[in-house]
């Protein structure tokens, strides 16, 4: 499981049928102190996300295990929203 935010959407017109219908949001990692980590990713909203919104997604191949039946090509997928992130020397809120 990891820490992302929401930056922005992707829309098409043209997917694999198992896409149909499904939320593309683009996340960017961030650390448990909000920074950001690394590369923005591509991940189906299960949970629905909004810009802004801090959220914890899944890669690989736990990513497609929320939709099933049958298996939905993704690399990540958000599976939470997190309201506070709580560490022993810190404590920060989402909203």
């Amino acid at each position: 499981m990891k820490l992302g935010r929401v930056i922005g959407s992707i829309w098409s017109t043209c997917k694999n049928p198992r896409l149909v219908g499904r939320r593309m949001l683009i996340v960017t990692p961030i650390s448990s102190t909000g920074q950001p980590t690394g590369a923005e990713v591509i991940a189906l909203d299960t949970m629905d996300a909004g810009s802004g919104d801090v959220v914890m997604y899944a890669t690989a191949s736990e990513a497609a295990l929320p939709f099933k039946p049958g298996l939905t090509p993704t690399d990540a997928t958000i599976v939470g929203i997190v309201e506070r992130v709580d560490r022993s020397e810190s404590t920060w809120h989402t909203a």
